[in-house]
């Protein structure tokens, strides 16, 4: 099944209805394309690809903000069976030429500013066609005027067909690939409804680009936030609080850093957003600082933290609501990070912590017998239809795959356990543990805990030359002491107070452990 049918399959229902809506510059600039004239929009331009040599199986690279332009380019590269990748440019040239090495594009889509990218771009250059959704010298402009005559023309396609590839950062070693076929995309739907329970008719700040799709597929109209979503952690916050009171928006699934940012700018202006009535976190680590952060923005909202990957997005959640008062202390006296139940649709184990090393195919006994008891602190791992089961040319597959009895099961790299009551709590990336003299310190054990002390905006631990230094972002650097009082059963060798600690480019929503270790290093 071709996911483009899912995501067109409300334009019987609520043809009339907005599906998108996008605005840069405020009301002025604000544009809307309700649910027909996306369906007629992507015939259109489906037909300009074909015209232009685009067929089925020919990978498109894009490059270009969330907008209408780019959802009903997407779906109109479904609806041919066409390929869809999505690279970081911002991660540098070295990263961009790694990624064309893995898969070559057959065509290149982007803004004006991402032409000029491509120019300047050697590796980009090769790439033999180039389209644009304004005139732009070399390219050829895509219109998505709607021509109510033409057929709707959907290719069939299997689930193992490709939809989408992206690129994992490339952080921690050379960028993987991640294929998801249009199989996968339709079971992460089915995860995501579950999980989200997106009702239709409701309006969506929708902030993360993949749950767009999921809207579209739910009938759930998306607002795409009027801000630079490349940097979540720095947007302007006034023009969307206009943008959910001019539309009475109903729900969002964001970011700590961006809601931080909500945040801030409601208690600057004495505002709140009392009509969302569903807000969830996720991209990055939900502290419990952030949950009741949220709910001051948010009064009258259900809140809730939703762990999950690229590989496997989503995994697990928790609302605030169900978090009991025991569970904050258990998290302030060195628990980890309750993450919740895990979602109906994936299997999570925990097994016993052996990152760097490889699993071999194991029979269903064995893959029992490595498997931790509750309470036990080992590697998260989970399986199911939504979960990649392999990355683009099975690069980096020894490191983070496995089979039991042939099913596939991902590594995520984390680590955490599951209480009584078969809740995930996270204790961090398994490459971030601190082991030295005084045993194993998680970092998430010890940042949730940090994040509890009032006044703490950020928390990061590591290890710098053999010494525990835990670096917190605060104004109030008087407390200090409190947090290292706080903290003594961490066995810390410092609690270093910094004025921003270094974020990651891509998402500026998870910390940069490598460069902190670099600038804790030099002071």
């Amino acid at each position: 099944m071709n996911i483009a049918n899912l995501l067109l399959e409300h334009v019987r229902d609520r043809g009339n209805a907005p599906a998108l809506i996008d605005s840069r510059g405020g009301r002025v600039r604000e544009r809307t394309m309700t649910f027909q004239e996306l369906d007629s929009a992507t015939v259109e331009v489906a037909e300009q690809l074909a015209s232009s040599g685009i067929y089925r199986g020919d990978g498109v690279l894009i490059l270009h903000p969330m907008s209408i332009e780019l959802y009903v380019f997407l779906i109109a590269l479904f609806r041919i069976g066409a390929v869809g990748i999505f690279l970081d440019p911002s991660a540098g040239r070295d990263y961009i030429n790694h990624c064309l090495q893995i898969y070559f594009p057959r065509a290149f889509f982007g803004s004006p500013k991402a032409q000029f990218l491509r120019l300047a771009t050697p590796s980009l250059r090769k790439v033999s066609s180039a389209f644009c959704p304004r005139w732009f010298p070399g390219t050829r402009r895509i219109s998505t005027g709607l021509n109510e005559s033409r057929q709707r023309i959907i290719a069939d396609l299997e689930d193992t067909a490709p939809a989408l590839i992206t690129f994992t950062s490339g952080s921690t070693g050379q960028p993987k690939a991640a294929l998801r076929t249009h199989g996968f995309l339709i079971a992460q739907h089915h995860a995501l409804k579950e999980s989200l329970s997106p009702e239709p008719g409701v309006k969506d700040l929708t902030t993360l680009p993949i749950l767009v799709l999921a809207n579209l597929a739910s009938g759930v109209t998306s607002v795409i936030p009027d801000a630079d979503m490349r940097f979540p952690g720095k947007v302007n916050a006034r023009p969307v609080l206009d943008q959910i009171e001019r539309h009475a928006i109903g729900s969002t699934a964001a970011s700590p850093a961006f809601i931080s940012r909500l945040a801030a700018e409601c208690r600057h202006a004495h505002r709140q957003m009392p009509q969302l009535t569903r807000v969830f976190m996720g991209g990055a680590p939900v502290f419990p600082s952030h949950l009741r952060e949220a709910l001051a923005l948010f009064p009258n909202a259900e809140i809730a933290a939703v762990y999950g990957s690229t590989e496997a997005e989503p995994m697990a959640e928790v609302f605030l609501s169900h978090i009991a008062e025991e569970d904050f202390q258990a998290m302030e006296k060195g628990a980890g990070l309750l993450a919740g139940i895990p979602v109906k649709a994936i299997t999570l184990r925990i097994i016993r912590e052996q990152w760097g090393t490889p699993v071999p195919a194991l029979r269903a006994s064995e893959f029992n017998c490595l498997c931790s008891a509750r309470g036990e602190v080992g590697e998260i791992v989970v399986s199911g239809a939504h979960v990649l089961g392999s990355y683009l040319n099975s690069v980096g597959d020894a490191e983070t795959k496995f089979t039991v009895d042939d099913v596939r099961w991902h590594r995520t790299g984390d680590l955490g356990w599951l209480d009584a009551k078969g809740r995930l709590w996270l204790m961090g990336r398994a490459s971030a543990t601190i082991r030295d003299g005084h045993g194993v310190l998680y970092p998430f054990v010890a940042e949730s805990a940090a994040m509890q002390v009032d006044g703490v905006d950020r928390a990061a631990v590591l290890q710098v030359v053999n010494r525990r230094i835990l670096a917190i972002e605060t104004k109030r650097t008087e407390i200090r002491e409190t947090v290292a009082r706080a903290m003594a059963w961490a066995k810390l060798d410092e609690v270093r107070v910094l004025s921003s600690i270094p974020m990651d480019k891509r998402h500026n929503a998870k910390v940069d452990y490598v460069a902190l270790a670099a600038a804790l290093s030099k002071s």
